[in-house]
């Protein structure tokens, strides 16, 4: 009940509940705390989530037919544990032991071709057939593609409304069988009905749950390479499968393989690239924080490739102006493997903060085009 209560107390995310735990050592200190500390940061009139609220979302999830799975309990996914932003509490309705398997993410263009829905039946049965459990997000397109293939060998859905809120709406009978035969998992409230800000949160959910993800199908600007930023910040592969240059749809999938990605042509790819989940240090605390003020509640910057992500980009920044330059000239004088490199341009060109020309050239965009931008 603390523990509800304390995450859907205002202003307190995922982040800044578990600095909460660390620095309060229980879920009921921190509740006491929080008024305090809101006032100390010159927030007024703060109460945490009053017990009753709490109570009733307990009752709207039971009656979903859900359970609530706490961080490190034994049924919460070791994976997930992993990311320093994974949520405290995660509604699940259906097939626990699902999260106990290895799993694969599948995710792509909800506008798919047929051809990129047949490459996600192919990869997410041949798949499921070598033991991975197939994690999507139950949209129109290659995630229902991939979460209907694998129904007979596992798939999770991760949502992003309330674990009783199907969207869209002509995927309710696909999210009765994955209850029935798989699992659905949501970290909002029941009755949470999903808005735009809520499918970056689930997309992190879907990276931090599998061991690789599989890019079928995105657009230049698209939610999937969202998920494929996410799953290199928290560490996991990330394969993508090739397209035509002349198809929008495959400009995203192209970028990523153009910087470094695995090119997936089957599901043997897929096995050959992934490696055996070695075991990882213990996270280390951050630097305590005053609360609500400037606490990120996005997911971090990852720190397994490069040190001090935002020095690599001041240098990237520093050495490319608006003439252009040749990339492997730039990792040349940043004096770092490509593979640290690589991501991190994919990055800034998301941000808008440098061009791709013809010829493997890059060149920085000025600050007030950004911004018009």
């Amino acid at each position: 009940m603390a523990w509800l209560r304390l995450i859907r107390s205002r202003r307190v995310g995922s982040t800044t509940f578990h600095r909460l735990m660390g620095e309060h050592g229980s879920a009921e200190a921190a509740l006491d705390a929080l008024p305090d500390i809101a006032r100390a940061a010159g927030v007024k009139d703060y109460s945490p989530c009053p017990r009753d609220l709490a109570l009733r979302e307990i009752e709207a999830g039971r009656e979903a037919g859900a359970r609530l799975v706490a961080f490190r309990s034994a049924a919460y996914p070791a994976r997930l544990a992993e990311i320093s932003d994974a949520p405290p509490l995660i509604w699940a309705r259906g097939d626990l032991s699902l999260l106990m398997r290895p799993q694969i993410a599948l995710v792509g263009a909800r506008n798919a071709s047929s051809l990129g829905t047949r490459m996600a039946r192919s990869l997410a049965a041949g798949l499921g057939k070598a033991g991975l459990v197939c994690t999507s997000g139950l949209a129109r397109g290659i995630d229902t593609a991939a979460h209907t293939a694998a129904l007979d060998t596992g798939t999770i859905a991760v949502l992003a409304g309330g674990i009783d809120i199907i969207y869209p709406a002509e995927n309710t009978d696909l999210a009765r069988q994955i209850a029935e035969r798989g699992l659905l998992l949501s970290e909002q409230p029941p009755g949470t009905t999903p808005q735009a800000r809520h499918f970056p949160a689930r997309n992190r959910i879907i990276s931090g749950l599998a061991q690789a993800v599989i890019v079928i199908e995105a657009a230049a600007r698209s939610g999937s390479l969202i998920t494929a930023r996410n799953a290199l910040d928290q560490g996991r592969e990330v394969l993508a499968v090739p397209g035509h240059p002349m198809d929008a749809r495959a400009s995203g999938c192209n970028m990523l393989i153009r910087d470094g990605a695995t090119l997936v042509r089957g599901t043997d790819d897929v096995l050959e690239a992934l490696t055996p989940i070695a075991p990882r240090p213990e996270p280390q605390p951050e630097p305590q924080r005053t609360l609500f003020q400037d606490i990120p509640e996005g997911p971090p910057r990852r720190s397994t490739r490069v040190a001090d992500i935002p020095a690599l980009h001041a240098q990237i920044l520093n050495r490319l102006g608006p003439s252009p330059l040749a990339e492997d000239q730039l990792i040349r004088d940043l004096n770092l493997p490509a593979r640290q490199v690589a991501p991190e341009l994919v990055t800034l060109e998301l941000d808008g903060r440098i061009a791709r020309q013809p010829g493997g050239m890059l060149a920085a965009i000025p600050a007030t085009k950004t911004r018009l931008s």
